[in-house]
């Protein structure tokens, strides 16, 4: 009995084949998330040229040019997290993803979050630090393994991305109330 080796070209048209339907961002996420997947290392990025920033007025844009928002209170809007682990993933997402180049970090830590609460004028979490511990419960965050910084996953991504993309939230759908039949006096028959 001989084993056939698997087909590397095959793979690649199998795999573009399925991307092929997806906007260019999606696929980069698709693929990054099937890295994590595979427990394979991170694909080597280009780093993205460094563009001066041009002095602009005090009220936010909504969107830039690429469709990315403009500030963290904008996007926060956007998104309308529902709870405080919520919007530690939304937070976390925004300065890995789609903060300014000069603003972009990899982890957040309670002071991070303590800002964002600041800038997107929302209150505070009472114990910040145990919000993020709570969100990487939640499966959303990593801890990096410096003392109090954390890092979205690709679950926390999935959230922010697809989930909370339009607005809502996770909210659930209202059930339908069943009507009870109300027992009144058995008949009998005679």
């Amino acid at each position: 009995m001989t084993t056939q080796k698997p087909d590397d070209l095959e793979a690649v048209r199998q795999i573009a084949a399925m991307l092929e339907p997806f906007p260019s961002p999606d696929r980069e996420r698709i693929l990054r998330w099937a890295r994590e997947r595979l427990d394979m290392e991170p694909a080597v990025q280009t780093p993205q040229p460094h563009i001066p920033i041009q002095p602009r007025a005090i009220t936010p844009r909504v969107e830039t040019p690429g469709g990315k928002a403009a500030d963290i209170r904008t996007f926060i809007d956007a998104k309308k997290p529902r709870s405080d682990i919520h919007f530690a993933t939304v937070v976390a997402y925004y300065y890995r993803f789609e903060a300014p180049p000069d603003e972009r970090r990899d982890s957040v830590t309670a002071d991070v979050l303590i800002d964002a609460c600041r800038k997107a004028n929302r209150k505070r979490p009472p114990k910040p630090h145990d919000t993020l511990i709570n969100a990487a419960k939640a499966g959303y965050l990593d801890a990096t393994g410096e003392k109090g910084q954390y890092r979205i996953n690709s679950v926390g991504e999935n959230l922010v991305a697809m989930v909370l993309s339009d607005g809502e939230g996770q909210r659930p759908k209202p059930r339908k109330k069943r009507k009870t039949r109300k027992e009144g006096p058995k008949k009998t028959k005679k």
